[in-house]
């Protein structure tokens, strides 16, 4: 009798050991994942840099062409 009572109390009680047992083993897997995601660039991160790099490099091609235009305006004036 005492065994029929003992064995579900005793699943009862090792579950909570299951899991601890379960987050044990698998958390060196998920801080190496996050170590590999800290230092590996997505797709996505290097397109949006890349983006960025081409905006910029836009933004400065463009002012470099209004001052150069209107340098070209001031010599055509002081001819």
């Amino acid at each position: 009798m005492k065994k029929r009572f003992l064995l579900p109390l005793a699943l009862i009680a090792l579950t909570g050991c299951v899991s601890t047992v379960k987050t044990v083993v698998t958390a060196p897997f998920k801080v190496a994942g996050k170590a590999v995601d800290w230092t590996t660039t997505s797709q996505e991160e290097a397109d949006r840099n890349r983006g960025r790099a081409d905006r910029k490099a836009e933004k400065r091609e463009k002012k470099e062409r209004r001052a150069r235009e209107k340098e070209q305006r001031r010599e055509d004036r002081s001819l």
